[in-house]
C-alpha cells in the first residue's frame, strides 16, 4: 500500500488497483506546493465540513466520478452540488469489494461556509479504513477522548493519522496520550504547521512517541510518499 501525504489533513491511499482520498484540501493549502491534476480516486472521505477538510472534494468527485463518503449533512450539501455520495454515521461501516470504511466520533465542530453564511454540517467524524491489507485510522479534527481505547479494542491499527497542531485539535501532549490509547504500529502526525497558530516541533513529538510508547512515528513532509 502507498500513502501520499498532500499536507494538512489530506492523504491519498493506493493499493495498485484502487485509491482513496481523504480530506482533499489542495487548492489554497499553503503546504501544497503543486496541486496534483487528474486525481481519480474511487472514494473521497470527508471528516467534516470545514473548508480545510471538505476542500476540493466536490470538484474532484464530479471530475472523476468518485463517491464522497461523509456524514449525512455533509453528503446532503455535496449531493446538491451534483456529486455522488454515500452517507454514513457513527457506528456504521460501508463495505466495498476493495475496502471497508467505518465511521467513529471526532470531538470538534462542523460547518460549511457559503459566501458570508455558515451552515450547520452535522457532527464531525474520523474513519477506520481497511484497505490494501492495512488498517488506517484517520482521526479528522479531534481532541483527545477516552473512547479512542474502544477503537483499539476493535481494530489492530497499522497506522494512526493524528492531528497535533493544538488550538483547533489535539496538541502534542494529548497526541501522545492518544497514541497510548490507540496503540498503532505507526503514527503519522498531521494538521500542524499549516498556519502560524498551529506550528509544532514535530521532531520533538516523534522522539517522545518513540521513547514512551510501542509505536513508531513517521513524519511525512507534504508531497511525499510512504510505501508499506
Amino acid at each position: 500500500m502507498k500513502i501520499t501525504y498532500y499536507g494538512h489533513a489530506c492523504f491519498g491511499l493506493e493499493d495498485g488497483k484502487s485509491s482513496i482520498l481523504i480530506d482533499p484540501w489542495l487548492k489554497g493549502n499553503p503546504l501544497v506546493k503543486h496541486v496534483p491534476e487528474g486525481l481519480r480516486p474511487d472514494l473521497i472521505l470527508v471528516s467534516h465540513g470545514h473548508h480545510d477538510h471538505l476542500g476540493d472534494a466536490v470538484e474532484i468527485a464530479k471530475e472523476s466520478g468518485a463517491t464522497i463518503i461523509s456524514t449525512p449533512e455533509v453528503c446532503h450539501y455535496c449531493a446538491k452540488q451534483d456529486a455522488k455520495i454515500d452517507p454514513v454515521h457513527y457506528g456504521g461501516t460501508l463495505k466495498f469489494d476493495f475496502a471497508a470504511v467505518s465511521v467513529v466520533p471526532a470531538w470538534h465542530s462542523s460547518s460549511i461556509t457559503i459566501g458570508e453564511e455558515r451552515i450547520y454540517a452535522g457532527n464531525p467524524c474520523g474513519f477506520v479504513i481497511r484497505f490494501g491489507e492495512k488498517v488506517i485510522y484517520h482521526a479528522g479534527d479531534t481532541c483527545l477522548y477516552g473512547d479512542m481505547s474502544l477503537i483499539a479494542e476493535r481494530f489492530v491499527l497499522d497506522y494512526a493519522l493524528l492531528p497535533i497542531g493544538d488550538r483547533f485539535t489535539m496538541g502534542p501532549e494529548d497526541g501522545l496520550r492518544a497514541v497510548r490509547l490507540l496503540r498503532p504500529r505507526v503514527v503519522i502526525p498531521m494538521h500542524y504547521d499549516t498556519w502560524d497558530r498551529i506550528v509544532q516541533d514535530v521532531e520533538a513529538f516523534r522522539k517522545v512517541v518513540e521513547a514512551r510508547t510501542i509505536s513508531k512515528c513517521l513524519v511525512m513532509k507534504p508531497g511525499t510518499i510512504h510505501q508499506d
